[in-house]
């Protein structure tokens, strides 16, 4: 595989050379696959703890410590994945991929990939939105690792191929099939100043409790899906239609302002532009908001306090 441990590497000191410049990338690949930091900072972990577990010959022996770290993180991710379908199945309510807060380390894919059409390209950001990661989570686990890091982090498919247990042709396949399946569900793109004009018409419209104004910003078919985990209220069903959002959300702010503290802030999440509720300065939920043209399609509620962690200490 190629190098990614970058240049003056010292052998004498692969292993902490490797931590310093690796373990971010690690940590981005990984919440992409596992859409959980609480879960991609696990595989790290176990990443790490496979190369100490080595012994020093065995680590010297690696030509190239960092494209180990990734084939090893990638293929406990594979793993993962396979038992998180049937941890899933036993979650209380809908299960949302773990929000993120504005990213102050999302990396730029890596370096020095071969050059492929740019058609086959997702973006960085896009490859954190929400809305992609749920896309993600309709996928097989092969699809989604040859998705992300063929299209994402621009590994070739020979490289995949190894990591996978499959033939390059074959994870080829995989990736194409995944990119049709984000090419099916992606809306005709709205500029991220359009996107922020939305959500903040959202949140004026819905702390005025205007139910007309919130039914505008929705599309007809509009769904909302919240989050709770089991650990705090959340609907157990997606909500359907604009006006069911639109009377939901308002007696969610009712409730709240006749019963608590809390305030409606503009904040980004997983890169474009949503809305945290925070309860005396505490993050209490983050909206993600899925938007076609000029109408909301989606609202993605995170209330799951476990999802909430990068919220509140970070």
């Amino acid at each position: 595989m190629t190098n990614h441990s970058g240049p003056g590497l010292d052998r004498s000191d692969a292993g902490l050379s490797a931590i310093i410049s690796e373990r971010r990338q690690l940590i981005n690949l990984a919440y992409r696959l596992l859409g959980s930091l609480a879960d991609a900072e696990d595989a790290v972990q176990e990443t790490y703890a496979r190369w100490y577990a080595m012994s020093r010959q065995q680590q010297d022996a690696i030509e190239s410590p960092g494209a180990w770290l990734t084939r090893v993180a990638s293929r406990i991710c594979l793993d993962l994945l396979g038992s998180a379908r049937a941890r899933r199945e036993r979650y209380v309510g809908e299960w949302i991929p773990e929000p993120l807060p504005e990213p102050t380390q999302w990396i730029n894919g890596r370096s020095g990939g071969a050059a492929t059409d740019p058609a086959d390209r997702i973006t960085l950001d896009e490859s954190v939105s929400m809305a992609f990661l749920v896309v993600l989570e309709s996928m097989t686990p092969a699809e989604r690792v040859a998705l992300i890091l063929h299209d994402v982090f621009r590994y070739s498919f020979a490289e995949i191929a190894e990591i996978v247990g499959r033939t390059s042709a074959a994870c080829r396949q995989l990736a194409s099939s995944a990119r049709r399946r984000i090419r099916a569900s992606r809306p005709p793109a709205t500029p991220t100043a359009r996107q922020a004009g939305l959500v903040r018409d959202f949140k004026q419209a819905w702390e005025a409790k205007d139910i007309d104004a919130l039914i505008g910003l929705l599309d007809p078919s509009a769904t909302a899906i919240g989050d709770g985990g089991g650990l705090v209220r959340a609907n157990p069903r997606p909500i359907e239609g604009a006006e069911q959002i639109a009377r939901f959300f308002v007696g969610l702010v009712s409730r709240a302002s006749a019963e608590l503290n809390v305030a409606i802030l503009e904040r980004t999440v997983n890169g474009q532009p949503g809305l945290v509720a925070q309860q005396d300065g505490r993050t209490v939920a983050v909206y993600a908001f899925g938007i076609a043209g000029d109408r909301i399609k989606r609202i993605w509620a995170v209330l799951n306090p476990e999802k909430l962690r990068p919220w509140i200490t970070g």
